[in-house]
């Protein structure tokens, strides 16, 4: 009843300031004040302002707003977590079963990647000087490693 009284009020007084606006020969903002000041009104015909203020005293109605709220961080945190995996479940084998696929077999003696991967062969040596002799232990040890 008193959120009736308020609403009806303030249309009141939203149609006055636009009739003030219109005599004053600015007609679009009076008829953008007259829109405004309209709904209120217009709420409290369509049983809204009711439904709202049966609403915001119902315990039933705020647990189901916890409820709803508890959903939507649970579907939000579940993307979250998706996304950060790198997709869906269904992504996730689809990318599995491709790299083993790729994948080398166990038995096989060097990489299947074909011809054109293969290192080419390496240049030859520069020559020495007489300080390089200085160095030879390691070169003896990266020659050992295959550097």
């Amino acid at each position: 009843m008193i959120a009736e009284t308020v609403c009806s009020a303030v249309s009141a007084a939203g149609l006055g300031i636009a009739a003030v606006t219109a005599y004053r020969k600015r007609f679009l903002a009076a008829a953008r004040l007259a829109a405004y000041s309209l709904v209120p009104i217009g709420l409290v015909m369509t049983g809204v302002v009711e439904w709202l203020s049966d609403t915001a005293f119902s315990v039933t109605a705020w647990a189901g707003f916890g409820v709803l709220g508890a959903s939507w961080l649970l579907f939000s945190a579940t993307r979250a977590v998706e996304r950060r995996r790198g997709g869906t479940r269904k992504e996730r084998r689809a990318a599995a079963r491709s790299a083993q696929r790729e994948a080398v077999a166990p038995a096989a003696s060097a990489p299947s990647l074909g011809p054109a991967a293969r290192p080419a062969s390496r240049p030859a040596a520069a020559p020495r000087s007489d300080s390089a002799d200085d160095f030879s232990d390691i070169e003896a040890i990266l020659k050992k490693h295959g550097i």
